[in-house]
């Protein structure tokens, strides 16, 4: 079909020449056939609906085209936590996780599901032959219900932490949706299931931000190290004192930075004396990585717009003269690589995602103490960005400007630095104290 073979294994050959002989009629009178399974559609007709996995593989493909990479990832993982759900036997079934590797990485991508290497493909079609219809969800709300445990579950069977239920949750019911738009469905069943949502107390864990001390440590150990420490010292600098985030750094253009002229007193910059003049970032765009199996270009990173923000609208953020003088140094020293992008591996190509994962690990190690090591501070690169999110706040910049310059809504901004705000509890109690104080006048 479409110059791809398809094979089905029967025990005896009787079986396997009656179930040629259907073939060859269904070709003879000119129907279609189903390019997942290699069958005629009409076999699937018969069952008066569409599979469970043929479904889902109609649903990524509506959705593919728009999508951004990261959100086709996370289709595809919450369609491969659900699916379990829909079996209709174990008789025959591949082995779990070749079940989970060829739906996540094969059939629930639409780029690459034609060119499942054979056992993927074997799975994929035993996946089209034995998964529940459709209509099953709308006259069973158990088999709802399962399916939505299902999704909300990790592979152990525990609960999922409360942003991957809420967006797997979410992404279901999307495709809900979509089946009643196809009339397999004739409401979304989704909507009448009582369910609560788990409570979202995403917070920054204090325990995560360095202060300037160590974040100045931190800078020194990843410059130490060979080869590419020197590249990366600017690279982690703009996180953390202009809070971007890594997708934004990598796609960082000369062009994006607007410096103060050079003075002829270096030291100001160098303490972040009053006199020393600040510089501005304005970004335009980011580069996420998310693999290249999920992009349309094949590259590990697709340029997409911020954050939050619409195609075409940028943002601008302050460089302090810390930042500044890293940035003279860094750009003295190594210029632009390809695509005129200011950070870019020691081999000339795209800085590698674990090129500056493991650097950063390096330098925790070297810079840190072992319990210090050991503990939530900085683990992540982006806790850097958090970092100075959090300096912002506590050095009583008002929230409106900070949201606007880490790119957050001040809803968000709030509701996530809260336990990173410290002493403002003593200024606003000092605050109602002066207020309920008798007038002596009165």
């Amino acid at each position: 079909m479409g110059g791809k073979g398809w094979k089905e294994p029967f025990r005896l050959a009787a079986q396997a020449d009656a179930f040629r002989s259907e073939l060859l009629t269904a070709a003879r009178r000119g129907e279609a056939f189903n390019a997942t399974t290699g069958r005629p559609i009409s076999w699937s007709r018969a069952q008066d609906t569409m599979s469970w996995y043929d479904f889902a593989c109609k649903f990524v493909d509506m959705k593919w085209k728009g999508a951004a990479p990261k959100y086709r990832q996370d289709i595809a993982r919450a369609l491969t936590t659900a699916t379990p759900a829909m079996y209709t036997t174990e008789r025959g079934k591949p082995q779990d996780r070749a079940l989970r590797s060829a739906m996540h990485r094969w059939g629930f991508n639409t780029k690459h599901r034609e060119d499942a290497p054979e056992e993927a493909a074997a799975a994929l079609r035993w996946l089209a032959l034995n998964t529940k219809p459709v209509s099953a969800l709308g006259e069973d709300p158990l088999l709802v219900r399962n399916l939505l445990d299902a999704a909300a579950s990790l592979l152990d069977g525990q609960r999922a932490a409360a942003n991957t239920v809420r967006k797997h949750r979410m992404l279901l019911s999307n495709a809900l949706d979509y089946a009643v738009e196809l009339k397999l469905l004739s409401e979304n069943p989704f909507k009448s299931l009582k369910w609560k949502p788990p409570a979202n107390t995403y917070e920054i864990d204090r325990r995560s931000v360095v202060n300037h001390a160590q974040a100045k440590a931190l800078l020194a150990a990843v410059e130490a190290q060979e080869p590419s420490g020197r590249r990366l010292v600017a690279f982690f600098a703009l996180m953390y004192y202009a809070a971007l985030r890594p997708e934004e750094v990598v796609n960082l253009r000369q062009d994006n930075i607007m410096l103060p002229p050079q003075t002829n007193n270096p030291s100001a910059e160098e303490t972040n004396d009053s006199t020393a003049a600040w510089g501005e970032l304005h970004l335009r765009k980011a580069a996420p990585y998310s693999g290249r199996e999920w992009t349309d270009t094949g590259a590990a990173r697709e340029e997409r717009a911020l954050k939050h923000r619409a195609e075409g609208h940028s943002r601008t953020v302050p460089v302090s003269p810390h930042l500044v003088r890293i940035l003279r140094i860094h750009l003295a020293e190594f210029g632009d690589g390809p695509g005129e992008r200011l950070f870019y591996g020691v081999k000339g190509g795209e800085l590698p995602f674990i090129t500056y994962r493991r650097a950063w690990k390096a330098a925790r190690r070297a810079a840190l103490s072992a319990k210090e090591f050991a503990s939530p501070l900085a683990a992540r690169p982006y806790d850097l960005r958090h970092a100075c999110v959090s300096t912002w706040l506590n050095a009583g910049v008002p929230a409106p400007q900070v949201a606007e310059w880490a790119g957050h809504s001040v809803d968000v901004l709030l509701r996530v630095y809260a336990k990173c705000v410290v002493g403002q509890d003593k200024v606003a109690k000092r605050r109602i104290s002066d207020a309920l104080k008798d007038d002596p006048a009165a």
